[in-house]
């Protein structure tokens, strides 16, 4: 009986193996990165949930104006 070969020495064996290794790190890893503190999108991005945030008002003080505007009219009706 001959020996049996070894199958780690064999060169399409070692490249079947590396090719299920690279396609299985492939796979594995994400397309979405951070890279210099952004976000880069996955290949899915165009199926995201959208996030809609609707408009506020132009005035982000709003009560400030509101109570300089009050204090004015009770300084003009003290004249």
């Amino acid at each position: 009986m001959k020996a049996a070969k070894n199958l780690s020495t064999n060169p399409v064996h070692f490249g079947c193996i590396a090719l299920a290794t690279l396609c299985g790190l492939a796979l594995s890893t994400g397309c979405q990165v951070h890279v210099a503190g952004q976000t880069l999108p996955s290949g899915y991005y165009l199926m995201d949930d959208i996030q809609y945030f609707p408009a506020g008002s132009e005035n982000k003080l709003a009560n400030e104006t509101a109570a300089l505007k009050a204090d004015r009219e009770a300084a003009r009706s003290r004249r």
